[in-house]
Formats: structure tokens, sequence, C-alpha cells
């Protein structure tokens, strides 16, 4: 905010406050002082409900200098949700279409997967069928222009190239673009249309009897697409499974639910929710899940957080599944979206969720939000995800919580999901010299410009082939090195070796996503992946689960 505008905000506030006083002391008179003009009204007599409306209306019609009241209205919406959960939140417009889009899984667009290359949007992946597809844009395009308007450092922001690119199904939006051995740019337009984006990230078999599923988040399709791929994996062979929900935000609670379902039995309880005005609501299993039997692993971390929590705290309660990882976020509250006619909404907290022990995973937010919000970092500082001992001390968990799962074992609540096998966070490959390149995106720059433009994929037949026969060369490395100098980054040799190896599998997973989509990117990933490394020796040494 601009000093002018704190001023503005401050001065207004001042009117706020004058108009509230002159409510409150019902004077009926007008006083002129010398050094000013000061007029105090007649006090009018209103419901609470109503005074916010006549202050801003006072504000508008009476202000010295233009003021945005809508502003000030969200303004005084915040302040009253900010006294509530941190999870109690006002949505502008723009915001709430945004999530709503994203937990929908789809939107009107041109069906295209980019990254910000200089001053151009590069293209790695073209959705099959979809807009961009028919048009006949390939992926290594790089668009330059949008509706004949050059691309820029200011238009390349992400909402604003994400509204250039968006829009009406069925309208349409012109691209130009440069392709790799044309030396004239190539023009296309673009019909717009509905794009429908999985929520399940990647699934595929690791070795012939050990799937791997990634799920970013639980949206309005998530049951479907998961079922879907899990029974295409089931079908494959597939007899155990690892659940990979790292990073995974949450959603719907109904579509964790429902992926409970696959793995329980009829009639366990997954979860119970109640609040003051929602009486407890219990959300059992079915006989209609897929992998009921089958060995099962649950990949979690500090970013796995309420429906993904939902879903892990239902199958390590019940004995279903070990996880493995680090202390997940720790969200118990549940929230229902009321929207408002201009597109806005309020997600509000209606209730909390139990899970089958009847333990709280939600974290205290009794400090308020600025500390809740920190106390991922603090964890950090803390040691929580380097030892478990650090973890299971820290005082923002409260391990005084305990309960027991339907085997007897001896779980936690007040704080997330602690696993029950621990990965420490592996920091020996981050040095100075690999933040510096992370920060600028060099790795990405490098794989992008140069190496897509080196390497043949049609030497391999798949994904698979690809991470175990392709590997960074010591030339291709030194040629990295050699750009980071050009793009002013120094180091020493040290530091170069030290994340040589992090450095280059971050290359070959990039390489692999460009030529065979997630399942090349995950497949590398999963190579020098020590969550799953501990994951596939504990289903080894795992006897499947009977109920």
């Amino acid at each position: 905010m601009s000093g002018s505008s704190k001023n503005n905000f401050q001065t207004a506030l001042i009117i706020i406050i004058t108009v509230l006083i002159g409510m409150i002391l019902g004077a009926t008179y007008q006083q002129k002082k010398n050094d000013g003009d000061l007029r105090i009204f007649p006090s009018i007599s209103l419901q609470p409900k109503e005074k916010l409306d006549r202050i801003l209306k006072v504000i508008k019609n009476n202000y010295v200098d233009s003021v945005n009241t809508d502003s000030l209205q969200e303004l005084a919406i915040n302040d009253i949700l900010n006294s509530l959960d941190p999870h109690t939140i006002y949505l502008p417009p723009i915001q709430a279409k945004n999530q709503n889009e994203s937990l929908e899984g789809n939107f009107d667009g041109i069906g295209i997967e980019y990254y910000v290359l200089n001053d151009t949007l590069f293209i790695t992946h073209v959705r099959e069928n979809g807009p961009s597809y028919k048009a006949g844009l390939i992926r290594g395009d790089k668009i330059t222009a949008v509706n004949n308007e050059k691309l820029n450092d200011k238009s390349l922001l992400s909402e604003n190239i994400i509204n250039k690119l968006r829009g009406k199904s069925g309208s349409i939006v012109k691209v130009t673009v440069k392709r790799k051995g044309n030396l004239k740019p190539l023009f296309f337009d673009i019909t717009r249309d509905k794009i429908i984006v999985s929520s399940i990230d990647v699934a595929f078999l690791i070795n012939k009897e050990t799937g791997f599923i990634k799920i970013s988040r639980f949206g309005a399709n998530t049951e479907e697409d998961f079922s879907m791929a899990l029974s295409k994996l089931m079908k494959s062979g597939m007899k155990s499974l690892i659940l990979d929900l790292r990073g995974n935000g949450g959603g719907y609670l109904n579509a964790a639910t429902a992926l409970a379902d696959q793995f329980l039995p009829d009639g366990k309880l997954i979860v119970y929710t109640k609040g003051l005005h929602e009486p407890r609501t219990d959300y059992n299993a079915t006989k209609d899940g897929l992998f009921e039997r089958g060995k099962m692993v649950v990949l979690i971390d500090e970013g796995t957080a309420s429906a993904s929590e939902i879903l892990t705290g239902a199958l390590q309660d019940l004995d279903r599944a070990t996880v493995i990882g680090r202390r997940s976020f720790g969200k118990g509250l549940v929230q229902e979206q009321f929207g408002f006619d201009d597109g806005s909404a309020m997600n509000l907290t209606i209730a909390r969720y139990f899970t089958p022990s009847g333990r709280s995973i939600q974290k205290s937010y009794n400090k308020g939000k600025d500390v809740y919000k920190d106390e991922i970092n603090k964890r950090f500082e803390h040691g929580d995800y380097t030892s478990l001992d650090s973890a299971l001390t820290d005082s923002t968990f409260l391990t005084k919580q305990k309960y027991k799962t339907s085997k007897g074992k001896t779980v936690y609540g007040g704080g997330g999901i602690m696993p029950d096998i621990f990965v420490p966070l592996d920091t020996i490959d981050i040095t100075p010299f690999y933040q510096k390149i992370n920060t600028k995106g060099l790795i990405t720059q490098y794989v992008y410009n140069v190496l897509v433009n080196r390497i043949d994929p049609k030497q391999f037949d798949n994904a698979a082939n690809f991470s175990s026969e392709f590997n960074i060369s010591e030339k291709e490395y030194q040629n990295f090195l050699k750009f980071c100098i050009a793009n002013k980054v120094e180091f020493i040799t040290k530091n170069s070796q030290t994340s040589k190896s992090l450095i280059n599998t971050q290359m070959k997973a990039l390489l692999a996503r460009f030529y065979f989509d997630e399942e090349g990117f995950y497949r590398v990933l999963n190579q020098q992946d020590n969550f799953v490394d501990k994951a596939l020796l504990q289903l080894k040494n795992t006897l499947s689960w009977f109920f």
C-alpha cells in the first residue's frame, strides 16, 4: 500500500470512528471551531447490521478524496473473518473462480502446458485432441505473441498470461509461434474449448507387482479418475500400492472418503464430522472397494493437508496402510463455500473432522493467523524435518493426545499425522551453488534451451527405458556449468560436485517429462527418492492386510 493510500485509509478510519462516536453520544447539536469545521450530526438509530452500510455511504458521499468503498468493505469483511479460524476466508471473484476451477477439474482454455522461457512461452505439452493440438501446435513451440500483442516480462506474469490464453469456450485466440527449423513465425487461430484436468498426477507400475499413484488434490473428478487408474494397474498385475500424497493440500471431503472406500471393507468408519450447527455425520466404507486386501503404503509430508489427511488418518487408524514420511500439515477443519451474486465467495468453517480413533489432527491457531502460517517454518528451525526425536518433542505437536489404532498401535492427535516410518529431509546436496541456480531457474532453462535440441527420444521406446538407460554425461554436466557461468553464477568446484547428482537427476527428469509426460518425470525422480525406497522395502517385508 502506498503512503498516500495509507493516509487516505487512516483518514477514512478516523471518519468511521467519528461517525460511531456521534451515534453513541446521540449528539443533537452542530458546533464550529476557529481552527476548523467539525460538524456533528444528530444520532441515527440503526441496527448493528446496518451500521457498516451507513458508514460506507457517509464516506462515499462526504470524504475529502475519492475512495473505493468496495475495497473498504472487503477490508471490513476480512477483519471480521480474521477473528475466526485461519481457514475461514473471503475470496474476491477472480480468486473464487480460480479455486473452483481447480477443484472442479475443468476450465475453458487452449490445452497446453508451458514454461516461461525468456520472453516466450515454451510449450512442454500439448493435450491430445485439444484445441491447440487441432490447430497444429506441437511440443517445443515458443509462443511469442497472443492476439498480436508481443509477450514481455509484465505480460508473462502468471495471472496475466492465464487471462490472455483462457476465455469463453468457442472464442478464438490468435498466437504467434516460433518453431525450430522455421525462419519465419507461424500464426495460429485456436478455438478455446472445455479442458478437463485429471487430479491424478501419474499412475504406473514401478515393478511387476507394485503400483505408484500420485494425487495432487481431491477434486470433483478424483473418484472417477482414481478408480480408472486403480483398475488399469490391477489388470496389469498390481498386488501392492504406493499412494503418494506428498504436497497434496486437500480439496473435497467426499473425494477423500470415496478413495478411502476403495481400500476398506464394508461398514468401516472412515471419518466423522461435527460442529455447533452440524450434527455428527459418519462416513462409512461400502462393499464396492476395488483394493481391500493388497499391501499398501501412503507417502506424506508437511504439505499433506486437509482431505489428504482424512484419507491418511483413516488408513492409519484402521491399520490398513503403513504411513511413511514426515508429519503432515495439521488441518482438521471442514469448510463450506457460500457464494455471492458478484462472483465472490466465503469459505466458512462449519465443522471439525475426526479420524476413526476419535482424534482431531487440527493444529492450534490460538496465537493468531501469522503464528499459524509460520508454524511450518518453525518445525524446520526446531529440527523436525531432520530428526524424529525433534518432531516428537515439538511443542506444536501435542503428543499427549494419544489414541489407539484398531490393532492397538499408538497414534497422536493435535497437530497433523505422524508417520509410522520417518523419512528425514536430505539437505546434503543443497549447496549455495544449487540454491543460486535454482533461484534463477537455470536447470529448466538449460534443459529447454539446450538439451531438448540434442537428445533424440526415438532411441527409447518408453518412459521406463528412458529412465533406466539414459544418463546425463560428464561432458554435458560440464557444459551446464559453463552455462551457469555465462548466466553470472560463480561457484567453487566442491559445491558443484556435491550437487551434481541432484542437478543431473532434475535435468533428466525434465527431459523425461518433455518426451514421456508425467510418467517419465516420476520414474526418474523415484530412482533417487528415499520415500519410495523405504516404501518398497516396507512392502517387501509386509504381509497382505486382512480384516
